[in-house]
């Protein structure tokens, strides 16, 4: 299945449920883990289906003699699951709509947990029942019928994604309390990027629904064979204090294949694990700026005061010695990611913006840590990237075997993608830029050009696939110019920029040479040989530059044309030179700017999509240019200790990388078409204010009127 299938299947199947949902009286919270559970239950009938044959192959082979096993325990051992003929979906789903079914998913639910009693406890099986207590008896049926859609030989990597989809979904539609077990992926993805685990274990102390498992889990699967790792030598162990959230965890390691044990706790005060110097690698995204911790029963707990614990100023008033509490929760979450590792061990953690300037007892502490030499980076995140809205946050890195003295700031404030007007988040290219500086801080070179080269092969065959779209794009904008002279200058500009296109012939032999020399399995580099590569992919980019060049021109004549058009076809309303009268003209200029305007967006898709790994070399090029870590204002810094400790030990980024001001590089057209943009979302919000008005109105009116 391809991404863009994927992507189709995923909101497909969370539209469908979520309409399931609206058209009840259940909130997000109740519906999220019975709709994850048949999620859960789709993956165990496809996993038990694929081993289907080859367990009653085996059953039969041994069936009465000496050696038979029960039919359960050859499913075991052979899948991981045994699933009877009630606990299989498509009975689920055939069941007539007069039968309980919420009473008959519970059933399943009960009898795999029977089989595998590391799930005990896990499933959710009285939830199926809140689907039924309104007037819609339909929703169980309805829900599994949806799902049925995932098809019959998906495997664990698409449950793991669909899961991880509805997980985040249901996190927004929570908002800040969806926040408390979900961080969003890809947050997760680059601080997994930036840490590298590849064996060993790895500790979550506040682990919510497991999404730092799956990101880690499927980095080790993405390097398996590059790197040689065997996923099977990695383990993961958290903590989670709502037993909910540690449900949704428990499910989300089995459908992405995770070994490991989830465990309900209170972290401040349990230690499941014996965590104490005890991991390869923590993750967490942790509860932000608590000030209710007892401050007696974490003040000896070594995991929190080997580097010193957060106390207030004042004295603590006699006889409220054993109340007293720790002001602020944040360094002790920093003191256990320090305290967890093993020697030679890498951490990651989100934490508070506040905390990296904290002062009073939270900057002996980070002092400590510094001088310690404790502290591998930090990175500052743009706002709204989590579910909690608008708080800001800083991720925080350490690392045990460091090879250097120094500290990395990088300020990523500016490195983002609007998901909509509430949220933004890194897109994948984003995460691999960002998490290259830390490579190349570590002197892993070979990782920058790899990454150079890999966008170059992305670019070139998305640049195939757009030469297809554009011509019959064009033919759509001329057609749409329905006044004469319009039309010939419209298509004369298309056939310009149909032209442009035309010049992917002669790059082709440009780019298949150097494919052909460079683009190989890449194995050991040598200094002289990374340099020479990374000459190659300057000028290459340097052969694709006239090319966006001309494209953007010939895009700029279309959007004049359009424009001009636009113009005239609005003058002819004006002046009632359309059928029927102003008003019914200029419904029809509408129409026709309307379908003009999709159609030119349209190939600005186009050119945008072809661009886009383009834009990323040239990103990565333009700040690294020798292929080799090097302060870039604005972004990052490799700070020394004498630097930090001018900044009274900050570990603020912001304080070190300094600011630049740059143009945003847009053309006149592109900031008029912005400026268009906008003010058509402005035009659809009012819209919208005044339904709601409207709507408000009403409603008062009538209890009014019934009072």
């Amino acid at each position: 299945m391809t991404p863009a299938e994927l992507k189709k299947l995923e909101d497909d199947l969370w539209r469908s449920a979520d309409t399931l949902r609206a058209n009840s009286d259940l909130k997000s919270s109740e519906y999220a883990t019975p709709v994850l559970g048949l999620i859960f239950l789709k993956f165990a009938d496809n996993r038990y289906r694929q081993y289907e044959s080859e367990i009653l192959k085996e059953y039969q082979k041994l069936k009465g003699g000496r050696r038979e096993q029960k039919l359960s325990d050859i499913a075991l051992k052979k899948c991981g699951f045994y699933l009877p003929d009630h606990a299989r979906y498509d009975y689920l789903l055939t069941l007539p709509e007069a039968e309980d079914i919420a009473a008959a998913i519970k059933a399943a639910m009960v009898t795999i947990e029977q089989y595998k009693p590391e799930l005990a406890g896990v499933l959710p099986q009285d939830e199926y029942f809140r689907l039924v207590r309104g007037e819609d008896k339909s929703i169980p049926k309805r829900l599994l019928k949806n799902f049925s859609d995932i098809p019959v030989d998906a495997g664990g990597d698409l449950f793991g994604q669909i899961y991880q989809y509805f997980l985040g979904n249901f996190a927004l539609a929570e908002g800040q309390g969806g926040g408390e077990f979900f961080t969003p992926d890809s947050v997760v993805r680059l601080m997994v990027e930036i840490i590298e685990p590849t064996r060993g274990t790895l500790l979550d102390p506040a682990c919510g629904s497991g999404g730092m498992f799956v990101q880690a889990g499927r980095f080790i699967l993405a390097n398996a064979e590059a790197l040689g790792l065997d996923p099977n030598d990695f383990a993961v162990y958290g903590q989670e204090k709502t037993l909910e959230t540690v449900k949704l965890a428990k499910m989300n390691l089995a459908v992405n294949g995770l070994k490991g044990e989830v465990r309900q706790a209170n972290t401040y005060y349990e230690d499941s694990f014996g965590s104490f110097e005890n991991f390869d690698y923590v993750l967490a995204n942790p509860p932000f700026n608590v000030d209710d911790v007892n401050l007696s029963r974490v003040k000896e707990d070594n995991r929190f005061n080997t580097y010193g614990v957060p106390k207030k100023k004042t004295k603590v008033k006699k006889g409220e010695e054993g109340k007293q509490t720790v002001p602020n929760a944040n360094y002790l979450w920093i003191n256990l990611f320090a305290t967890s590792l093993k020697a030679g061990g890498r951490a990651g953690l989100v934490m508070a913006n506040s905390a990296s300037d904290a002062r009073h007892s939270e900057a002996d502490i980070r002092r400590t840590l510094i001088e310690q030499n404790l502290i591998d980076g930090m990175v500052t995140l743009p706002s709204n990237m989590f579910y909690t809205v608008t708080l800001p946050a800083t991720l925080w890195f350490f690392d045990k075997g460091k090879a250097d003295d120094r500290f990395l700031f990088i300020d990523a404030r500016n490195v983002f993608m609007q998901v909509d007007r509430a949220h933004r988040e890194f897109s994948p290219e984003q995460v691999s830029n960002l998490a290259v500086i830390s490579h190349l801080r570590r002197g892993k070179r070979v990782r920058f050009v790899q990454l150079v080269d890999d966008y170059f092969r992305q670019g070139w065959a998305r640049l195939q696939e757009n030469r297809a779209q554009v011509e019959p794009v064009c033919e759509q904008l001329v057609a749409a110019l329905d006044d004469g002279a319009d039309a010939v200058a419209g298509k004369d500009a298309a056939v310009e920029f149909t032209g442009v296109w035309d010049a992917l012939a002669g790059l082709e032999k440009t780019y298949r040479a150097y494919e052909k020399k460079h683009s190989a399995g890449v194995g050991a580099l040598s200094e002289k040989e990374i340099a020479a590569w990374n000459k190659v992919q300057h000028k290459l980019s340097e052969v694709f530059e006239p090319f966006f060049v001309a494209l953007h021109a010939g895009l700029k004549q279309l959007d004049k044309v359009v424009r001009e058009h636009e113009g005239r076809l609005a003058e002819q309303a004006k002046k009632g030179q359309k059928k029927g009268g102003k008003k019914k003209g200029r419904m029809q200029v509408d129409r026709q700017v309307k379908a003009l305007k999709e159609v030119l967006a349209e190939l600005h898709g186009e050119v945008k999509s072809a661009e886009v790994f383009f834009a990323h070399v040239r990103w990565l090029q333009e700040r690294f240019p020798g292929a080799a870590y090097e302060d870039v204002t604005g972004l990052c810094k490799l700070a020394t200790l004498e630097e930090v400790a001018e900044q009274d030990y900050s570990l603020n980024p912001g304080r070190y990388v300094g600011v630049v001001i740059e143009e945003d590089g847009k053309t006149e057209e592109e900031f008029l078409t912005e400026i268009l943009e906008m003010n058509d979302e402005l035009e659809a919000l009012n819209k919208e204010a005044h339904q709601l008005e409207a709507i408000i109105s009403h409603n008062i009116n009538s209890f009014t009127q019934a009072v």
